[in-house]
Formats: C-alpha cells, sequence, structure tokens
C-alpha cells in the first residue's frame, strides 16, 4: 500500500509513521510527504528518510478546488493508496474526500467529538476536564467529523500546563498512528471494511 503524508508543521507523527516503516512493523510504502508550508520542518525530515517531498501554497491558486485538483493530480502520479493526515491544518474539500473516500485518515489530540479544530490541548485544559485523549478518524468534508476508527484516553493532571500535556498526547499519537495504520491497511487487503 503507498501512502503519502500530508502536514503543516514539524511532522513528529510522519517521524512517527517512518520509524515504523522502517523498523517493519507498518507494512506501508511511504509515497511522499506533502507540505501547504514550504518552511515546514517536516519536508527536512522526510528527506533524511529519503522520501519524496511536494510542497505549494493554496493562495497560488484560484481557488480551493484548483489547489486540491493539483494535489489529486499529485497523488495519481504517485500511484497513492492511502492518505494520512499529520498535522495538516486545512480541511479538505470534496475533490480530494471524494477521490480517496474512506482512503484518508486524520489524527487529533482529543477524544472527539469533544475539543475539535484547533489547539485542542488548550481546550482541554480551559474547560478543565480529568481526561483528553487522542482520535485517529476518517476524513469527510467537516471539521473532525468523519467516523472515529481508533480512540486512546490520556489523563490530565493536576499541574499539567500545555507543553507536559502536549508531551503526553504525543507520546500516545506516535504509538497509536502507526499501529491504527498497519490494523487499516491489514484489514483493507483482507477486505474488512471499517465504518
Amino acid at each position: 500500500m503507498r501512502l503519502a503524508m500530508f502536514a503543516s508543521g514539524t511532522g513528529s507523527n510522519v517521524e512517527a509513521i517512518l520509524q515504523a516503516v522502517r523498523s517493519g512493523t507498518l507494512e506501508a510504502e511511504p509515497a511522499l510527504v506533502f507540505s501547504d508550508q514550504p518552511e515546514a520542518p517536516v519536508l527536512e525530515k522526510a528527506r533524511d528518510y529519503g522520501i519524496d517531498t511536494h510542497t505549494f501554497k493554496p493562495r497560488d491558486f484560484a481557488s480551493k478546488q484548483h489547489y486540491e485538483e493539483e494535489l489529486l493530480q499529485l497523488l495519481k502520479q504517485y500511484h497513492v493508496d492511502w492518505v494520512a493526515l499529520a498535522g495538516y491544518m486545512r480541511l479538505l474539500g470534496p475533490t480530494l474526500v471524494t477521490a480517496y473516500d474512506q482512503r484518508i485518515v486524520n489524527i487529533h489530540p482529543s477524544l472527539l467529538p469533544a475539543f475539535p479544530g484547533l489547539d485542542a490541548i488548550g481546550q482541554a485544559l480551559e474547560a478543565e476536564v480529568n481526561e483528553t485523549g487522542v482520535t485517529i478518524h476518517y476524513v469527510d468534508d467537516g471539521m473532525d467529523t468523519g467516523a472515529v476508527i481508533r480512540q486512546e484516553t490520556v489523563p490530565i493532571a493536576e499541574g499539567d500546563m500545555k507543553d507536559s500535556l502536549a508531551k503526553k498526547v504525543q507520546s500516545v499519537e506516535h504509538r497509536l498512528y502507526p499501529q491504527t495504520l498497519q490494523q487499516l491497511l491489514k484489514d483493507r487487503s483482507e477486505g474488512v471494511h471499517h465504518k
């Protein structure tokens, strides 16, 4: 299975996926890493692993549809089977979602439907809840609204600040995302569909 990864920032989850591929715990072939931010550190990380990288900015296109059509061409060119969003800070539109129905997954640092959108960790701290977590879900054209595939809780300790909680959440993300991708790819190759 050929996997594309989309990220807008540092790409710690992309790195976790690439490490899992390298160690053999994720049986996927990383096809490319795409970023909408030409300066994103994730691009350098991907190149360190010998993965092709591409970047272009949405604002360089006449519309979101044109931007996504260009992305779709890129995915076709690389014969991509699955797309993993890993800190990609844009909502996907129907152009991509329809073409890759049930084959685009995202990771989100909360127990969805709680705290969707930006700064989920900050939202959880502000709400003074005693736990948050990690959700891996299929992508539809809503904001973190696609069907949940897996979730794992992360307790919030009394003294937790944004940094300490982010570290705890990320350590779960870096384990859970490659595991879940492996399960999805295995199930799909055996004809099992998660809905």
